[in-house]
């Protein structure tokens, strides 16, 4: 295993930042409302052992496949979303927050049975202290499906990727990603995927694919606990899924990438500090795929990847990382060099 640092790729990586408002990547996966409630606690419930928070300000921001799309327009792309929301506030706010990003709306439906999700957080003193989820989590209808799918293909020639951001609430299914192999099968277009736990036999003939070590070692069935059983675990995933690439985030020890032609590559972390993981998985296929829709190669890739979500987990809450702040901390890299 060769390990890859910044410092060997960071004047390259600068410069081909420059090249992201070239690039234009569909993402297709399950919208979400990320609300977080901030307060401070001071004292317990005299009704239960919990603690009472105080309430200071609430935020909403997008999540899920919407804040893959966040990211994406944060580093520069150009970024369409599909997907389906409840014919509800939330689903309506969350229009708006992609149109305020100034991307269309077209891919985004609606079924009026089905609520937008939405995951509330209480966070106090910079720690989250319970999550509410609000949602349906059963596969959307198939005229959606049908739906969807027609739209990635009326658009397929004005895209350089695909991302799927697979949440498991009812979007991503077998059906969906046959389809999209069938649309983009002649094309040059990059198929990436954000997998969940469960639904690993969808992705097969994938280009990418970015699981964490626990969704990789479930998917192995053994857990991976070392250099022997990660190696182990990116060489089944490569065989078993027939796919180009495997990038396994590893938290604090970094990231491995697994290419097709045997090489395998680790990028030890950049992160300074950990705050909070929260949307961590988003900046990683985000900033991977908008690099290799602009060009860039599998390694490069994988190096501003890491870069740009050791940055996001120094945050508090889902959080985006800008083109200038990559371009800042290369900078800084090169000067210490």
């Amino acid at each position: 295993m060769k390990e890859i640092r910044l410092d060997h790729h960071a004047g390259k990586l600068a410069k081909h930042i420059d090249r992201f408002p070239g690039a234009t990547v569909l993402v297709i996966g399950d919208i979400v409302m990320d609300e977080y409630i901030w307060g401070d606690v001071s004292r317990i419930s005299p009704e239960a052992p919990v603690p009472v928070v105080d309430v200071r300000q609430e935020t909403k921001m997008l999540g899920g496949a919407a804040n893959v799309v966040n990211n994406i327009a944060s580093l520069g792309g150009r970024a369409l979303l599909c997907g389906v929301v409840g014919e509800d506030g939330t689903g309506r706010d969350l229009k708006e927050k992609i149109g305020a990003l100034g991307f269309g709306t077209e891919g985004i439906l609606t079924e009026p049975d089905r609520p937008t999700t939405v995951k509330t957080r209480i966070v106090a003193h910079s720690q989250q202290v319970v999550r509410i989820d609000r949602e349906v989590r059963k596969q959307i209808r198939d005229e959606s499906i049908r739906a969807l799918l027609d739209h990635v293909k009326k658009m397929r020639d004005e895209i350089n990727a695909v991302v799927v951001s697979d949440y498991g609430k009812g979007v991503i299914s077998d059906t969906l990603m046959k389809g999209l192999r069938k649309i983009l099968a002649d094309s040059r277009v990059i198929l990436a995927v954000d997998p969940k736990t469960g639904h690993f036999e969808y992705y097969h003939g994938i280009d990418v694919i970015t699981p964490n070590h626990h969704e990789a070692g479930a998917f192995c069935r053994f857990a991976i606990v070392d250099e022997e059983t990660l190696i182990q675990a990116g060489k089944q995933m490569l065989s078993e899924l027939e796919c180009r690439s495997v990038l396994v985030t590893q938290g604090k020890d970094g990231m491995t990438l697994f290419e097709r032609d045997g090489e395998i590559s680790h990028i030890p972390t950049m992160a300074r500090k950990v705050f909070d993981v929260t949307g961590a998985g988003d900046t990683v296929i985000s900033a991977f795929s908008l690099c290799l829709a602009s060009g860039m190669d599998l390694k490069s890739a994988a190096v501003l990847s890491n870069l740009a979500a050791g940055i996001v987990v120094g945050e508090v809450g889902t959080s985006t990382v800008k083109a200038e702040e990559l371009k800042k901390v290369i900078r800084e890299r090169i000067k210490k060099a």
